[in-house]
């Protein structure tokens, strides 16, 4: 249908055939049949993306510019277009679903019909009127959907990746407060849930924040990975319909409007064909999901309780844990961090699966990785953020309880075993056991150790300090444990 000058439609066509649309919305043709074939999702493309596809056609415009393809009155236009996107104007217009098919031609052109017109509107004329700027000859200019969509993606990801490292060095910090806070709390250290040897909970504390220091540094080698764009690559890495000019200058450009430090692939054609670096930001992303889902089940585990658990330490109470239990208060925030975890694992089997299934020159898949991807970075810095918030930061130490469990536990009879042999220490811990009895008690009650002796080799931070052995105890009896522990 065309539309009359009274009419509240205008009509455009593509290679498909004539559509009419509303008359004042900033997309076109291309967009509103691919909104409907897609409808997958029901929600709007991850915003980041937008405003890279933005950032790549306001660097790809001022480019066109320099080398002479574009006049300064449309390349202005189509700057200011992109700004307006970046501040988060007309990402309503972006109706096309983010998983699609086509390899992300959807999104390109979605982009490419809402810059041009806007930039029309910019320039005096009606939207629709391609005269003045076309989606495809000037705000595409020297592109193709296979190196616009996934730089965009790899922007995306970059600046989601340097948030979640805030959030993560935030944690960090916070552990390491616990960790000292927590460093004279002597605690039952346990092994496939079985009492073990002492620790103190500081050291445990301290052995959460090691792993997330880890996962800062996978991170950091992560967003290298996100860098590395092939912009000039066009179609299939070869460059064809690029200007040479172009080429040379498009990522210097776009790591200026963009205002990160960003590289050229190498080779044009692999970094087109082969998506292994969202694999590798995937790997890292989950294996922070990991310790973290790990350190969120020992905190559950630690909290038991507050009578019939391990009760060792005390959460934040954050909100009423039952509708019909008084009084309940539960874990909420380690386990809202776990269920983060768990997604976020199997969003890593689905991009690994989609940078499998690419096919000779192109990923076809790179939608579904960058719906996933986005989403578990993003995730997991909301998780990040309210765990230390609402949660680390909050944590006490029964401390009595700790020192009872300990005083009360078999498994201080390892650090007797050197004096006493493994097999008497072994006898002793099975009666301790079987009659409820100390093993302190029966250790005295037998004579095989005097008092004195056995309280210097069960010196409990000698227990928990790596290379202070019971036997120095005894050679050194007037040395303090904790001027050792600063040694």
């Amino acid at each position: 249908m065309s539309a009359t000058p009274n009419s509240s439609f205008r009509s455009e066509h593509d290679s498909i055939g004539e559509r009419s649309l509303p008359k004042d919305v900033y997309y076109g043709v291309q967009s509103l049949r691919a909104a409907e074939n897609f409808h997958i999702t029901g929600v709007k493309m991850h915003p980041e993306i937008i405003n890279a596809i933005a950032e790549i056609k306001k660097a790809s415009a001022i480019t066109n510019y320099e080398i002479g393809l574009l006049d300064k009155k449309v390349a202005d236009a189509i700057v200011k277009a992109c700004d307006e996107i970046v501040s988060g104007k007309l990402h309503d217009a972006f109706i096309v679903d983010p998983i699609q098919g086509g390899a992300g031609t959807s999104l390109n052109m979605n982009a490419n019909e809402v810059i041009a017109n806007r930039a029309i509107e910019l320039l005096g004329g009606e939207k629709g009127d391609y005269s003045l700027v076309n989606p495809n000859d000037h705000v595409n200019c020297g592109q193709s959907t296979n190196d616009v969509f996934p730089s965009a993606g790899k922007l995306a990801v970059l600046k989601l990746l340097i948030k979640a490292q805030l959030q993560l060095e935030r944690l960090y910090k916070a552990l390491v407060a616990k960790a000292e806070e927590f460093d004279d709390v002597i605690k039952m250290g346990r092994t496939q849930l079985q009492d073990a040897v002492p620790i103190r909970l500081g050291q445990e504390f301290r052995a959460y924040s090691e792993a997330v220091r880890r996962d800062i540094a996978r991170l950091e080698k992560a967003q290298d990975e996100m860098r590395c764009l092939n912009m000039g690559g066009t179609a299939v890495g070869t460059g064809i319909n690029a200007d040479e000019v172009y080429l040379r200058r498009i990522v210097p450009n776009l790591s200026q409007v963009a205002g990160l430090r960003l590289i050229q692939a190498f080779d044009l054609i692999d970094a087109t064909q082969n998506l292994d670096g969202f694999v590798a930001v995937s790997g890292a992303v989950k294996t922070c999901a990991v310790n973290l889902s790990k350190m969120c089940n020992d905190l559950r585990l630690l909290s038991s309780g507050p009578r019939c658990g391990f009760g060792e330490i005390n959460l934040p109470p954050r909100q009423n844990g039952s509708s019909i239990m008084p009084g309940k208060v539960n874990p909420v925030i380690p386990e809202v961090v776990n269920q983060v975890c768990f997604n976020i694992m199997g969003n890593d089997l689905t991009i690994t699966m989609a940078a499998e299934a690419g096919q000779m020159e192109l990923n076809a898949f790179e939608p579904i990785i960058f719906w996933n991807l986005t989403h578990a970075v993003e995730f997991l810095t909301y998780a990040v953020n309210t765990l230390v918030d609402n949660c680390i930061v909050g944590i006490t130490a029964n401390r009595e309880r700790c020192k009872a469990m300990v005083d009360n536990s078999v498994g201080i009879i390892t650090a007797l075993t050197p004096h006493i042999g493994y097999e008497r220490a072994a006898d002793i811990a099975k009666e301790a056991i079987r009659t409820g009895a100390s093993v302190r008690d029966l250790i005295l009650e037998k004579g095989i150790l005097d008092e004195e002796t056995m309280e210097k080799i069960l010196d409990p931070y000698s227990m928990t300090q790596p290379g202070i052995s019971a036997k120095e105890l005894l050679t050194h009896p007037g040395q303090n444990h904790t001027e050792r522990f600063h040694l």
